[in-house]
């Protein structure tokens, strides 16, 4: 990247963006070749712990959005497994942050923050993916405690992890009428299996027969649940976009590598009209999105109102754009680009999932245009 294209950073911004990457090119994509697909690679996010990664987001204090944007763009530009390690400790664990009893955070934080216990969000169901409100994994009421019986589906890091953020329905329908828990990984009545999707993710579904919790489990209010969801998912939906604009930088570069060193009809690539002029569009659509990334981050740490919008603008734009980079990256190296194990067939399958998780690319232009008519 440019000096010019991140002139709207500061210097101690600049700094972590280009650390982030360095330490992801030198540290952790080796130890990420080592892993295997489709698990979680429990010493890759030892690393992460051990780089002081893992402290940005459970260190004292509130972590920043734009922190976390420019920690995942850099992970993402050379190490897409030690950007989504990174990303899912994060969401996982962050709404004990925000909801959990002095002794749940006591108990946790430690090994999660070390990267000794792995950590997941366990929202989607197998019938409610988009449409929160409609989950109906059920959390009936016992003498001290609750019993959680039913399915989810898609949760990354499942069925490995340690600890669950989990939601169930414990009221009427609606989303009023959800409630969050710690769940532990061990508990009795829990089990689950690995999920193989097109991109190398450690994801599965899990099963909950019968599975109790005491109330110390509870995490904020009961029925408040689909709040503490809310929360987490506006803080690390800006960083989805940077994810996206990490792995399209990544393919931008390779694509611009290739074209300046492949001949073609006596000339470099890139003097040909048609490659430069996708060339161009590429890096235009990938500093747009990275420009409308880093706003949604400020305006999130800054507190501004109707931030939402900008979010989802954000999110949609990042991921979009990295669909069209890194396919466009693709089309540039040709033959080369579709070789498996090599850079762009990654990325070619890793970058699809951003337009569908956290929120989908239909329902980020939704909330958009709700947004338009808020002051109405």
């Amino acid at each position: 990247m440019s000096e010019p294209e991140l002139s709207h950073l500061s210097e101690g911004q600049r700094e972590l963006l280009s650390s982030t990457r360095e330490l992801a090119a030198a540290e952790l994509a080796p130890i990420a070749e080592r892993g295997a697909e489709g698990t979680v690679n429990r010493l890759l996010v030892e690393a992460l712990a051990t780089h002081g990664l893992l402290g940005r987001l459970f260190g004292e204090g509130s972590v920043a959005a734009m922190d976390l944007c420019l920690i995942r763009e850099g992970l993402a530009c050379e190490c897409t497994e030690a950007e989504t390690a990174f990303a899912l400790q994060g969401l996982g664990f962050y709404p004990l942050l925000l909801a959990g009893s002095s002794e749940l955070v006591e108990s946790w934080l430690p090994e999660v923050a070390a990267g000794r216990a792995i950590a997941a969000f366990a929202l989607t169901e197998p019938e409610a993916g988009s449409d929160v409100g409609a989950l109906s994994c059920a959390a009936e009421r016992l003498d001290g405690g609750w019993r959680l019986t039913g399915s989810k589906a898609f949760i990354s890091n499942a069925p490995e992890a340690d600890i669950y953020s989990i939601f169930a329905r414990t009221g009427g329908p609606g989303p009023k009428g959800i409630t969050a828990f710690a769940l532990p990984g061990d508990a009795d009545g829990l089990s689950g299996e690995s999920i193989a999707l097109l991109s190398p993710h450690p994801i599965g579904r899990l099963e909950l027969d019968g599975v109790v919790l005491d109330d110390g489990h509870v995490l904020g209010e009961v029925d408040g649940g689909f709040g503490v969801a809310m929360r987490t998912l506006n803080l690390f939906r800006p960083s989805v976009g940077a994810f996206a604009v990490g792995m399209a930088q990544a393919a931008l570069e390779a694509a611009v590598a290739h074209a300046g060193d492949r001949h073609a009809f006596g000339r470099p690539l890139r003097e040909l009209q048609a490659v430069s002029h996708r060339l161009a569009e590429m890096a235009t659509r990938t500093q747009a999105a990275r420009l409308l990334v880093h706003a949604a981050a400020a305006a999130t740490d800054a507190g501004a109102d109707g931030v939402s919008r900008l979010v989802a603008m954000a999110k949609l734009y990042a991921t979009e754009a990295a669909q069209y980079v890194v396919d466009g990256a693709v089309q540039v190296l040709g033959a080369r680009g579709l070789e498996r194990g090599g850079l762009l067939e990654h990325l070619y399958r890793e970058v699809r999932a951003p337009r569908i998780y956290e929120g989908t690319s239909e329902i980020q232009r939704e909330i958009i245009g709700r947004e338009l008519y808020r002051a109405d």
